[in-house]
C-alpha cells in the first residue's frame, strides 16, 4: 500500500477502507488455508522464532494488520513473515516467480497504552467494518476469535 504522507492517519484509514472493501489489490487471503497459513506464520514468529510478542492481528482478503512488541529489528521480523507465508501461500496457488506481499509496509509506533488499545481495536474491528461479520469475534483469522489472545 502506497500512501503519499506515512505520517498522515487519515490517509491509512482511507486506503484501509479501501482495502477492507476488496476494492484494491488481489484478494488471495479470501482462500481459508492462505488466511490460516498467515495466523500460523505470525505465531511461529512469536513461539518459534521469538522474534516478537503478538498483540492483535487481523487477516483481510488483501492485507493483514498485525500489532506486536518486537524482540527484534522490524526488517527480520518484517522479512520472516513475508518470506515465509509468501513463499508458502504462492506454493498453494501454483505461482513461481512472482511476488506475493506487496514490498513496503506501514508501520506506526503506538505513543502510549490508550493509542494501543486503540489500534488493537480499530485492527479488530475491520472484518466488522467491512460487513463480514456481525461482531469481531466471528471472524475466524483475527486475535479477537483466538482465546490465546488480548494480554
Amino acid at each position: 500500500m502506497y500512501l503519499p504522507n506515512p505520517s498522515d492517519g487519515k490517509a491509512f484509514v482511507a486506503m484501509d477502507r479501501r482495502l477492507d472493501a476488496a476494492a484494491y489489490g488481489p484478494v488471495w487471503l479470501r482462500d481459508p488455508r492462505l488466511a490460516q497459513l498467515v495466523v500460523e506464520c505470525l505465531r511461529f514468529g512469536e513461539v518459534r522464532l521469538q522474534l516478537y510478542r503478538l498483540r492483535a492481528w487481523v487477516v483481510m482478503a488483501n492485507h493483514v494488520h498485525v500489532i506486536l512488541f518486537p524482540d527484534a529489528p522490524l526488517q527480520r521480523i518484517t522479512k520472516a513473515i513475508k518470506g515465509y507465508s509468501g513463499h508458502q501461500a504462492n506454493q498453494i496457488l501454483g505461482r513461481t516467480g512472482q511476488r506475493f506481499w506487496q514490498h513496503e509496509s506501514y508501520d506506526h509506533w503506538a505513543r502510549d497504552r490508550y493509542e494501543l488499545e486503540r489500534i488493537v481495536r480499530y485492527t479488530e474491528g475491520n472484518p466488522v467494518r467491512a460487513g463480514l461479520v456481525a461482531c469481531e469475534e466471528q471472524w475466524p483469522w483475527s486475535s479477537a476469535a483466538d482465546p490465546r489472545c488480548g494480554t
